[in-house]
């Protein structure tokens, strides 16, 4: 980082990481839909109504403004600087009959050097961003700038085409978790970073490695979030699925929102309950439309309701 590096925008939450557009391929054809894990999150936070920003690398071209336009109808903002691509990457999604994705990817990552000046009270991280060079260096760089003086969280959202040799992934993912307060993962990720492993040792491996909270997404089963101190399981929403594309990411911003709301990742056993619970819904509404569209802050509200009045 230099004196002349672009400072950010004041923002609640900054997501930092890729951002591109899925074409999605179905026997009727294609659709491309903007996508991208973190400008995921980033767009789930806005739609949750939370300030967010976007500091990520697009090409200055039709999928580019694609994506810019789709954040600008949750009030997301990109950070100066984004639009530093020769073009704006893609991802091909093959939706199987059980509504799961297999990716194929096109894309480059070089993030344009930033001062995160302003600090947010929340920075995230994760995916594609994190493993592919040159950009990955620089994520780490921002992300220990802010260690310290903002709640880092993490998603490493393995894609296994592009995070490259195993061994080589996992201590890139080793450092990258040193480095935050709270690590999300999927149960497949888990499975992948540590096959030798069962999923709740898996949680206690990544809290050796200085985080307070590890969160485990478990698909049909629910979710596990983990401290130090404390276990919580929280079961699934029964959801019709139209397809899995966002799913995690949603339950991210969800996470992130009631993060935010409590003001640290130090959480007693009741609140871990309730964290774990709006996660789990946000990714439950987004499993129940094509694509990846997350819930409004009053759809999250009216099933978190709903659930309460069913459990009472």
């Amino acid at each position: 980082m230099n004196a002349s590096s672009p400072h950010t925008d004041s923002h609640e939450i900054l997501v930092i990481g890729e951002a591109l557009i899925d074409i999605v391929a179905t026997e009727q054809g294609s659709i491309a839909h903007p996508g991208g894990s973190p400008a995921n999150v980033a767009f789930g936070l806005g739609r949750l109504g939370v300030d967010a920003g976007l500091l990520t690398a697009l090409g200055d071209d039709e999928f580019g403004a694609k994506i810019q336009a789709h954040l600008g109808t949750a009030n997301v903002k990109l950070l100066p600087g984004c639009l530093n691509l020769e073009r704006t990457a893609s991802a091909t999604a093959v939706l199987a009959a059980d509504g799961s994705a297999r990716y194929e990817f096109d894309i480059t990552w070089d993030l344009a050097p930033h001062e995160l000046d302003p600090m947010p009270k929340i920075v995230h991280t994760g995916s594609i961003a994190t493993f592919l060079e040159p950009g990955a260096e620089a994520v780490a760089s921002l992300l220990a700038q802010a260690k310290g003086q903002a709640l880092l969280t993490y998603d490493p959202n393995i894609r296994p085409a592009l995070v490259g040799e195993h061994g080589k992934a996992l201590e890139t993912f080793k450092r990258m978790a040193a480095l935050c307060d709270v690590v999300k993962l999927s149960d497949e990720d888990a499975r992948w970073l540590y096959p030798q492993l069962e999923l709740e040792q898996v949680s206690d491996a990544i809290l050796e490695l200085g985080p307070i909270l590890v969160v485990l997404t478990l698909g049909a089963e629910g979710a596990l979030l983990a401290t130090r101190s404390d276990q919580v399981r929280i079961k699934a929403v029964r959801s019709e699925v139209a397809d899995t594309i966002g799913a995690g990411d949603s339950f991210m911003s969800s996470l992130l929102q009631g993060l935010l709301a409590h003001g640290s990742a130090e959480l007693s056993t009741a609140e871990l309950e309730h964290l774990g619970r709006r996660a789990v819904a946000g990714g439950a509404l987004a499993v129940r439309r094509s694509g990846a569209m997350p819930p409004t802050l009053e759809e999250l509200t009216a099933l978190l309701e709903e659930q309460h009045l069913a459990a009472s």
